[in-house]
């Protein structure tokens, strides 16, 4: 399992503390108001829509923020010209690094984008210099606590999982993009507790860092994800857990 699924699982714990509520809540309305716009208003026939509205409610959204967000996302209600954009670029050792952005001045956004990897030992790249690097694919995270890890496995697969990682707090189910929905609903019929399920970029091979080369990706990547306009990052890196565990807490 790369690092980078790693450092994804440590920031989902920092995140639930209420100085980033307001952050989370920002990047969510976003991402629904986007889905309802590319995909129409009713979750039963947009599956990204009903990915990003269980996403909210898992973080305990109000409903009548998410109706609003929906709403704006199909012209119903006042909304900025909102816009989504990728961003493509390399970090220290070349470890790859791909986001999604959404924002109401790409001009504005490319120039900060820039100046963060600039600032952080990295290079913004152009479009496609590394998402050849990744595959989109579905992820679904399961709480280790009271799960049968070789049930869980069999489960999975049968129902048309790829593959199945255990980490320290969770077990990782990943999928086909077009499965994830199915597998999802496989696994909770089966009586298994999911806590999330999403869409998701697995790279194709990864990066070791160590090091200084780790303290810098880390900080560049933390400043990525603050950024009020990106939405999800994802990179390449392999780091050993203790590794990473220590970086995380100083």
């Amino acid at each position: 399992m790369s690092g980078h699924s790693k450092w994804a699982s440590i920031k989902h714990k920092k995140a639930a503390t209420d100085a980033k509520k307001g952050k989370i809540f920002t990047k969510l309305i976003r991402e629904v108001m986007m889905a309802a716009r590319n995909g129409g208003g009713s979750p039963d026939s947009n599956p990204r829509l009903r990915l990003a509205i269980e996403k909210a409610k898992e973080e305990n959204m109000p409903a009548e923020n998410i109706k609003r967000a929906v709403q704006k996302g199909t012209g119903e209600g006042s909304a900025n010209q909102m816009e989504e954009i990728s961003y493509e670029g390399y970090g220290p050792a070349g470890v790859a690094i791909k986001l999604d952005a959404v924002t109401d001045n790409k001009r504005r956004t490319a120039s900060e984008m820039r100046s963060v990897f600039s600032k952080n030992n990295g290079n913004l790249g152009e479009v496609g210099c590394v998402s050849w690097m990744f595959e989109r694919k579905g992820q679904i995270s399961i709480p280790r606590a009271g799960v049968d890890e070789d049930a869980l496995f069999t489960l999975a697969i049968e129902s048309g999982a790829e593959d199945v990682s255990s980490e320290p707090d969770f077990f990782q189910i990943y999928t086909r993009a077009e499965d994830l929905e199915k597998v999802r609903k496989a696994v909770e019929e089966g009586g298994v507790k999911v806590k999330s399920a999403l869409l998701t970029m697995q790279p194709k091979t990864t990066v070791r860092i160590e090091g200084k080369d780790a303290e810098q990706l880390l900080r560049l990547l933390d400043a990525l994800e603050d950024h009020d306009d990106v939405q999800t990052v994802y990179s390449n890196f392999e780091i050993s857990d203790e590794l990473l565990e220590k970086l995380q807490t100083e």
